[in-house]
C-alpha cells in the first residue's frame, strides 16, 4: 500500500540571503515580490532597516535608536571599529540626510510605505537659545512668556533621552530652578491653585537628568517658598510624581541639610505619607518613601514623631504587599528606621501584619531587604523589655526561627550576625515546639504579601 505522503517530494530550505522586505501588491492576497534590503540600508547594530540615519564621529552611520539604546547602556565605544565616542557621544550624532534619501525613496520605489522624514533632534545651539530665553522672560518678569517656553522645553525634554541631556548640559536646571522661585516668590501664591507655569517648570525639572546636582538649582527649590509650593504639588499637583521626585532629590544631595526645612515646609510631610497611602504610579511611591526615609535619618525625632502620627508604619507595611522590589526595599528601609522610636515600635506592634511581613520577605527580594527586615526585627523586639515576649511570639508564629537560622547558616554580614544571633537566642528560649514552621498562624490579609 502506498501512503500518500510518500510519493510528494520532500521541499528543501533554501538558504536565508539575509533580511528581506516582503511586499505586496494592493488588492492582491499573496506576496508579489520579495526585495532584499541593501546591506548600506541596514543598521550595523540591529541590522534592520535604518529610519533616521546618523553617523558618529568615527565616521560609521547607525540607526539613530540603535546607537542611542547602545550609548544608554554605558558603552562608550564604536560598535564597528571599537575606538573611543566620548562621553558625551550622543550630543555628537550627525544626520546622515542622504542616505536618509536614498532609503526613503527605495522604501518608495519598493514598498507600500516610505520611510518618514524623522523629527529632527534638539541641537545644542538651539537648547542654549531655549534655555537663554527662558531666563531672560523670568529676568522681565514676563511670565506669560516664560510659560510658553516652559511648555516647549517640557515637550522637547519628553521627546527623547538626547533631548533632556542636551537641555541638562545647555544648564536647564538652572535657569528654571531660578524662575520657578522668581515666580512664587513674586506672586506670593499662597493657597491659589497651582497654575500651568509652575506645573509646567516641575515637570520639565523632573524630567531632567542629574537636575539638582548644581547647588545653585537645589537652594533655589530648598527656599521656604519653593518648599511650600512643592508640597502643594505632592497633595493635588497634576503631576505628584514629578514633586515628590523634586523633594526627593533635595534630600538626597543635601547631605542631610535639608531635611529640617522639608519636614518644616507646611503640608510637606502629610503629602509625602498620603501618597503612599493611596498611591497614584509605582514611581511617586518609590520617590515618596525615598524622601521620608531621609526625613527621619536626618531629620530630628519630632519629625519622626509627625510621620508616625500621620500613619506611616501602617502605610509602609501595606506598600509590603503590593510593591515590586524596588518598592520593598524603601518600605523596609522606612520601617527599619522607624523601629528606632518608641511610637514607631508601638505602631508596629499594634499592626496585625508588621511581624509577618517582615518575616515573609526575608529571601524573597534581596539580600539588602534580608538584612533591613532583620534589623527592624531586632529593634522591634528589643527596645522594651514589657513587650519582648509578645514580639517572640508573633515571631517564632511567622516562622522566624527558620529563616534567621538558614540566614546564619548562608551567611550576612557581620552587623546583620550579631542581631540574627541575638533573635535566635531569644527565640529559643520561647520556642516551645521543634515543629514550627513558617505560617503556622493565619494571619488576616497575609496572603496578600507576595
Amino acid at each position: 500500500m502506498a501512503f500518500p505522503w510518500r510519493s510528494r517530494s520532500r521541499r528543501i530550505p533554501k538558504p536565508k540571503e539575509g533580511k528581506r522586505l516582503i511586499l505586496s501588491a494592493a488588492g492582491s492576497s499573496a506576496t508579489d515580490e520579495v526585495s532584499v534590503v541593501p546591506a548600506h540600508f541596514r543598521c550595523p547594530i540591529s541590522l534592520e532597516l535604518m529610519e533616521d540615519p546618523v553617523t558618529v564621529p568615527t565616521g560609521i552611520t547607525y540607526d539613530r535608536r540603535s546607537i542611542e539604546e547602545w550609548l544608554e547602556r554605558g558603552r562608550a565605544t564604536c560598535p564597528v571599529t571599537n575606538r573611543p565616542l566620548g562621553p558625551d557621544a550622543d550630543l555628537l550624532l550627525i544626520p546622515n540626510h542622504s542616505l536618509r534619501r536614498m532609503i526613503q525613496d527605495w522604501t518608495a520605489a519598493h514598498g507600500p510605505d516610505r520611510v518618514p522624514t524623522p523629527k529632527a533632534p534638539l541641537s545644542r545651539a538651539e537648547a542654549a537659545d531655549l534655555v537663554s530665553e527662558i531666563s531672560a522672560a523670568a529676568g522681565s518678569r514676563d511670565w506669560l512668556r516664560c510659560e510658553g517656553l516652559a511648555s516647549a522645553a517640557k515637550r522637547l525634554a519628553r521627546e527623547s533621552e538626547r533631548n533632556r541631556r542636551c537641555l541638562a548640559s545647555a544648564g536647564a536646571a538652572l535657569a528654571v530652578a531660578a524662575a520657578f522661585r522668581a515666580f512664587v516668590e513674586e506672586i506670593n501664591v499662597g493657597d491659589q491653585p497651582l497654575m500651568t507655569l509652575e506645573q509646567d517648570m516641575v515637570s520639565l525639572l523632573a524630567t531632567l537628568p542629574r537636575s539638582l546636582r548644581e547647588a545653585a538649582a537645589a537652594e533655589d527649590l530648598g527656599a521656604p517658598t519653593s518648599l511650600r509650593r512643592l508640597a502643594a504639588f505632592v497633595s493635588h499637583g497634576r503631576e505628584p510624581a514629578s514633586a515628590a521626585v523634586l523633594v526627593r532629590d533635595l534630600l538626597v544631595g543635601s547631605n542631610g541639610t535639608r531635611a529640617g526645612a522639608v519636614a518644616a515646609a507646611d503640608g510637606m510631610v502629610e503629602a509625602l505619607v498620603e501618597l503612599i497611602k493611596k498611591p497614584v504610579s509605582s514611581q511617586a511611591t518609590k520617590a515618596s518613601l525615598v524622601a521620608v526615609f531621609y526625613i527621619i535619618k536626618d531629620g530630628d525625632e519630632s519629625s519622626a514623631s509627625r510621620l508616625i502620627e500621620l500613619g506611616l508604619v501602617g502605610a509602609a507595611v501595606e506598600t509590603l504587599a503590593e510593591a515590586d522590589r524596588g518598592g520593598c526595599e524603601k518600605a523596609l528601609g522606612v520601617l527599619e528606621e522607624l523601629m528606632g522610636f518608641r511610637p514607631g515600635r508601638e505602631a508596629a506592634r499594634g499592626h496585625a501584619l508588621a511581624v509577618p511581613a517582615l518575616v515573609k520577605k526575608m529571601f524573597k527580594v534581596s539580600e539588602a531587604a534580608t538584612e533591613m527586615a532583620v534589623s527592624a526585627m531586632w529593634k522591634l523586639c528589643g527596645g522594651e523589655k514589657d513587650a519582648e515576649g509578645r514580639c517572640a511570639e508573633e515571631l517564632l508564629q511567622a516562622g522566624a526561627f527558620q529563616k534567621l537560622l538558614l540566614l546564619l547558616q548562608i551567611g550576612c554580614s557581620e552587623e546583620a550576625k550579631e542581631k540574627v544571633t541575638h533573635l535566635l537566642r531569644m527565640l529559643s528560649k520561647r520556642r516551645g515546639r521543634q515543629e514550627e514552621c513558617i505560617d503556622t498562624k493565619d494571619f488576616q490579609g497575609l496572603n496578600r504579601i507576595q
